[in-house]
């Protein structure tokens, strides 16, 4: 695979040596201007990423900048991962600034954070890194045996379930819902690119594996996370008894999507009326942790 990407890509670069060629030879002025233009705009990026990268630097000893997908009209973020590391920084009490402006890291993927000069990548690394820097361990008062399911849970929450909720966003649903929430019109400027977003996303998911079954077994796999879930928060207050810990903020940056930014979906009702205490669950981590949460959408005040 790698071979034949390396092929591809060759012979992308040579075609587009042959049309700058052509257009050379048809009309040097043109060619020449063209280049002076994207030469500018690419003069003007670079210096803007060396202004962001020096304000983030001075931004305070220890003052996480998170990086993401911006402000929703309904979430704080359409990402569940942002909203995640945006729940354990607040659960944590860390100073931090949010970014719009690069969503995506050093690894390609959002979010990321920079503190002290340094970039980090992935939302599980990152708050794993945070914990041990400062100290932070909500954790800590679980036994073994109470560790291990937690973990188990952030897992299948990250890593499957997370999985089968893309089904809905970006194949089922076609990316309507990311575009209803962050406040566009559907129309054929936005259409386009959620149609990009898709195809890349059904890429990701069929590579993963989750792509290669049919939207009913898909669906199938996510209600079964919906009852494990719901059956062991039970009657507690959050995943792991009194107080939130880790966990908590995996479950609640992905349940939070399902409530507010995935209309029409099979999966809404179901923590209104399925499971009702995972609906209670995400008003409780909502009013415990985000008493802001209106001033930090896309129109501040839209909910009250």
């Amino acid at each position: 695979m790698e071979v034949v990407a390396q092929i591809v890509s060759n012979q992308s670069k040579w075609n587009i040596f042959r049309g700058v060629k052509w257009l050379w030879t048809k009309n040097k002025p043109l060619t020449v201007g063209g280049g002076v233009v994207v030469a500018a705009f690419k003069i003007r990026e670079v210096i803007k990423r060396r202004q962001r990268r020096l304000e983030w630097a001075n931004a305070g000893r220890d003052v996480v900048i998170l990086h993401g997908l911006g402000r929703g009209l309904y979430t704080p973020s359409v990402s569940p991962y942002v909203m995640k590391l945006a729940t354990y920084l607040r659960m944590a009490n860390i100073e931090h600034k949010m970014d719009f402006t690069e969503p995506l890291g050093p690894k390609g993927k959002s979010p990321w954070i920079t503190i002290n000069g340094q970039s980090m990548g992935d939302s599980q690394l990152i708050m794993d890194f945070l914990g041990s820097h400062f100290n932070k361990d909500f954790s800590s008062h679980l036994n073994d045996e109470q560790k291990a399911v937690a973990w188990s849970f952030a897992v299948m929450v990250d890593e499957h379930l997370a999985w089968t909720l893309k089904d809905w966003r970006w194949v089922r649903d076609g990316g309507r819902g990311v575009i209803l929430g962050i406040g566009l019109r559907p129309s054929l400027l936005t259409w386009l690119p959620m149609m990009r977003m898709s195809w890349k996303q059904k890429g990701f998911m069929r590579a993963q594996g989750i792509g290669r079954h049919t939207h009913a077994e898909i669906e199938s796999f996510a209600r079964r996370n919906f009852r494990a879930l719901s059956n062991y928060l039970g009657n507690k207050p959050f995943l792991m008894g009194d107080e939130p810990c880790e966990v908590d903020c995996s479950l609640f940056g992905c349940l939070v999507q399902i409530r507010y930014n995935y209309p029409g979906s099979p999966y809404t009702s179901l923590l209104e009326h399925d499971y009702p205490n995972l609906g209670a669950y995400v008003t409780r981590m909502k009013e415990r942790l985000w008493p802001d949460w209106d001033d930090c959408l896309l129109i501040p005040n839209l909910h009250k």
